[in-house]
């Protein structure tokens, strides 16, 4: 027990009895700092900011430095938090769009029933001339030729004959033989072959058939003459 009367001659404490002793350490005693939000640098006395409300227990909000957005990366280790190096994102590269298809070009066959023609093989008198008539109505029929060779005749169900230019369809031209002609096409152009017909083919309004078996060439409004009344037009098309 301490026999002093103003400061305890054991511990040093300022005993009770002296008011001007224990002022003094009051006022020298220091205020802990306050402790501030990550996110405003307010003081905050809690968890949760009052100006504006941060919860201390999240890592801190990302900081903008000049125009980039650097987030804050905790560290776990419980030192002090590391901040990122700024993600730079690589602009997508043009795509380039596709190129359009070259165009193509396409032979046409436009067969039809023709008058003129008709008369004229009335007139000299052809084979089968007294038999063949001429039909009230035929619609004109376009054909794409895509490919190289395409028949002209009748399809024969027994003989196994399917031209691609099929005139067995009604009303049939009685004067085209099943197996009539022939077209052709390759890289040079396209051509006409009669394959020994009975009344054989013209062409662009002449009296005179073309050579059986030999190759014919043609060009875009050329007409082949075929039968007593029917005209196969040859045409060119960008398709």
């Amino acid at each position: 027990m301490s026999t002093a009367t103003d400061y305890c001659d054991v511990c040093g404490t300022a005993l009770a009895g002296d008011r001007a002793a224990v002022t003094v350490v009051a006022a020298t005693a220091v205020a802990p700092e306050p402790a501030r939000c990550p996110s405003c640098e307010a003081p905050i006395s809690g968890r949760f900011c009052e100006e504006c409300g941060h919860d201390s227990a999240l890592p801190a909000p990302p900081q903008p430095v000049g125009d980039t957005m650097v987030m804050a990366v905790p560290d776990w280790t419980g030192e002090n938090p590391v901040t990122a190096a700024p993600e730079t994102v690589a602009c997508p590269e043009p795509v380039a769009e596709p190129e359009a298809p070259a165009t193509q070009q396409v032979w046409i066959a436009t067969v039809s029933a023709d008058q003129d023609f008709y008369q004229r093989m009335l007139t000299r008198k052809g084979p089968d001339a007294e038999r063949v008539e001429f039909p009230g109505y035929y619609p004109e029929r376009r054909i794409a030729l895509y490919g190289n060779d395409f028949l002209i005749g009748k399809h024969s169900v027994s003989q196994g004959l399917l031209p691609e230019i099929d005139l067995g369809i009604a009303p049939v031209d009685i004067g085209v033989s099943r197996t009539h002609a022939r077209l052709h096409v390759d890289e040079t152009g396209l051509t006409i072959t009669d394959l020994g017909s009975t009344n054989g083919t013209s062409l662009n309004g002449s009296d005179d058939l073309i050579p059986a078996r030999i190759p014919i060439p043609l060009q875009p409004g050329d007409r082949i003459h075929v039968g007593g009344w029917t005209t196969i037009t040859i045409g060119l098309v960008e398709s």
